[in-house]
């Protein structure tokens, strides 16, 4: 059964205030433990707490973030993940690595690449973040052909190619995720959403476990560790 303490808030601004702290408190930890941090953070939504959580007085020369995911797109495209990422952790100090390198004609490549890649950092990560799309999907772990791929992946791999079907609108392009197995080897697991209807979707993908269709639904059903879960509406 999954484990899962919800974190409930009045507003957005309180959550992201909450959810900076908590983060800022996982790498601080993290880094007195082992001299070194490493966090998986999503786009999105998410990214309106960076900045809270950037400013926090933390020892950011000794922390490395990756995307959870992103597209197959430059990393100067808006529709980076690392862009943004970037533009947020970089002038305080910290060290981002992007997971593509820009886009790619054959996406399953790219994955490969994007594994090659992970697999230089320690592992595992201190926090994976994720956040979740309104069709249940988590990183970029979608509905579609390369659904399995992703959640069956072997524990050593930590990253995969995927095309979503559908694909999204706003960003109709194939995509790099963590692998379920990478997901679930960090440390602690946090997810931030906003608004009752998300909130239901969770709550029900989360209650119906391994025949959950939806992709989250699929990832913490095998989840081992307790996950803290920040709501706002």
């Amino acid at each position: 059964m999954i484990e899962a303490e919800w974190w409930e808030y009045d507003s957005v601004d309180e959550l992201a205030d909450a959810v900076a702290g908590d983060v800022g408190f996982i790498i601080e930890s993290a880094v007195d433990a082992r001299n070194a941090s490493l966090i998986a953070v999503p786009g999105g939504d998410a990214a309106a707490i960076f900045p809270k959580l950037a400013k926090q007085k933390l020892p950011w020369k000794r922390v490395t973030i990756i995307p959870t995911d992103d597209r197959l797109v430059p990393v100067d495209n808006d529709q980076s993940n690392a862009k943004g990422i970037a533009k947020a952790f970089l002038p305080a100090g910290a060290r981002v690595m992007p997971i593509v390198s820009g886009a790619a004609e054959d996406y399953r490549l790219a994955g490969n690449a994007a594994d090659a890649r992970l697999q230089d950092l320690p592992w595992p990560p201190d926090l994976v973040w994720l956040g979740m799309g309104e069709d249940g999907h988590t990183a970029s772990i979608f509905s579609g052909p390369d659904l399995q791929a992703a959640l069956d992946a072997p524990k050593a791999r930590r990253a995969v190619g995927v095309m979503p079907d559908p694909m999204p609108e706003d960003a109709a392009v194939a995509r790099v995720t963590l692998t379920r197995a990478a997901i679930l080897s960090a440390r602690t697991i946090l997810i931030t959403l906003t608004g009752q209807d998300k909130r239901e979707l969770l709550e029900g993908a989360i209650a119906d476990g391994h025949s959950s269709k939806l992709p989250i639904g699929r990832v913490l059903a095998e989840v081992d560790q307790p996950i803290d879960i920040h709501w706002a509406p």
